[in-house]
C-alpha cells in the first residue's frame, strides 16, 4: 500500500478493446434480433405469456444498439465526446435500461415457466396477456426509475469536449459507489436470486417427473442454461467489477493505492465488453420461449441453403457480380 501519488491506469486498454466489441456486438445484434422480432411478428395472433417478455426483451435491445456507433466514435477519437453532455446523458440511460430491462425480463420469464411447469393447476387462467403487458410496463417503469439517479451525475467535463463517464467523474464518485451498490442489491441481486430459485425448482421438477412431455423438458432446461450463461458472462461480472472499481478510485482519490488498482480497471472494461453481449445473446432466448421460432429460422436457413446450392449448380455468378464483389 503506497499514501503518495498512484500510477496512472492504463486508460487506452479501453480505446482498443471496447470498439471492435461495440461493432461487433452492433452488428451480430441487430441481424439477431430482427430475425427474433420478425418471428414474433409472424405469429402476432398467438402472442401471449411469455412472449410478452420476449417482444420486450427485443426492444430494449434495439434501444442500446443504436446507441452503439456513437460510442464507437467516441474511443475511436481517443474518448473525446463531441456529441454533448445530453446525449451522453441518454447514452448511458440506454444502456442501463437495456441492461436492467433485460435482467428484469428474463426474471418474468423465469417465474412464468415456472408456474407453468411447477404449479400448472394454479396458474391455469391466470396467466394471461393483460397481465403480462401489466408486469412490463411495471418492469420498465421500475428500471426507468433506477436509472434515472444516474442521469443527474456529471458525465463529462463541463463545457468542453472530453469523456463520456459510464459511470461519474472523480469529484461525486463516493455518492456514485453509494448508488451503485443499491442498485446492484435492486437491480440485479434480487432478479438473479429469483431467477435461481425458480429455474432451480424447475430443473428438480423435471428431472424427476418421469411423464413430463420430453420436448419441453429439452426447451426449459436449455432456456435455463441460457439464463445462466447470461447470468455468469455478462451480467455477474459486470456488477462485481464495477463496484470494485469504483472502490479504487476512490481509494485512489485518498492517496490509497494498491497493485491490484490497473488489473481491475482493465478486468471492468473487458466485463463492459461482455455485459453489452447481452444483446446479441439475448435473441437465443426467442428460439426456447418461443413454440414456432426455431422451426422458421430452420426454415429460412434451408432456404437460403437451398438457394446457394441452386447457384452453384447452375455453373456461373450473376453478371451484375464483379471479381471483387466475389471475393
Amino acid at each position: 500500500m503506497n499514501y503518495t501519488a498512484c500510477p496512472r491506469v492504463s486508460f487506452p486498454f479501453a480505446h482498443r478493446f471496447l470498439p471492435p466489441v461495440y461493432i461487433l456486438v452492433f452488428i451480430v445484434g441487430l441481424i439477431a434480433n430482427r430475425l427474433g422480432l420478425k418471428s414474433l411478428q409472424h405469429n402476432w395472433k398467438k402472442l401471449g405469456n411469455v412472449n410478452v417478455f420476449v417482444l420486450n426483451l427485443g426492444l430494449t435491445d434495439i434501444l442500446y444498439l443504436l446507441t452503439l456507433p456513437f460510442l464507437v466514435v467516441y474511443y475511436f477519437m481517443g474518448s473525446k465526446w463531441i456529441f454533448g453532455e445530453t446525449f451522453c446523458k441518454i447514452t448511458r440511460f440506454c444502456f442501463n435500461v437495456n441492461l436492467y430491462g433485460s435482467i428484469g425480463f428474463l426474471t418474468c420469464i423465469s417465474v412464468y415457466r415456472y408456474l407453468a411447469i411447477v404449479h400448472p393447476m394454479r396458474a391455469m387462467g391466470r396467466i394471461t396477456v393483460t397481465r403480462s403487458v401489466i408486469l412490463s410496463v411495471t418492469v420498465w417503469l421500475l428500471v426507468s426509475v433506477q436509472s434515472l439517479p444516474d442521469m443527474f451525475f456529471t458525465k463529462t467535463y463541463r463545457n468542453l469536449t472530453g469523456k463520456c463517464y459510464d459511470t461519474t467523474d472523480n469529484d461525486h464518485v463516493e455518492e456514485y459507489l453509494k448508488y451503485s451498490l443499491g442498485w446492484t442489491l435492486t437491480g440485479f441481486c434480487i432478479p438473479l436470486l429469483i431467477t435461481l430459485g425458480c429455474y432451480g425448482h424447475v430443473a428438480v421438477v423435471l428431472l424427476t417427473l418421469k411423464r413430463t412431455d420430453k420436448v419441453l423438458k429439452q426447451r426449459s432446461l436449455k432456456l435455463l442454461l441460457i439464463l445462466i450463461l447470461l447470468f455468469s458472462v455478462c451480467y455477474i461480472p459486470y456488477h462485481v467489477l464495477r463496484n470494485l472499481n469504483l472502490w479504487s478510485r476512490v481509494l485512489t482519490k485518498q492517496r490509497i493505492c494498491h497493485e491490484w488498482n490497473n488489473r481491475v480497471f482493465v478486468a471492468h472494461q473487458i466485463s463492459r465488453g461482455l455485459v453489452c453481449l447481452n444483446s446479441a445473446l439475448n435473441p437465443l432466448v426467442y428460439l426456447h420461449a418461443h413454440e414456432d421460432v426455431t422451426a422458421r429460422l430452420r426454415q429460412q436457413l434451408q432456404q437460403v441453403r437451398l438457394s446457394f446450392h441452386r447457384l452453384c449448380d447452375s455453373g456461373h455468378v450473376p453478371v451484375s457480380q464483379t471479381a471483387d464483389e466475389r471475393l
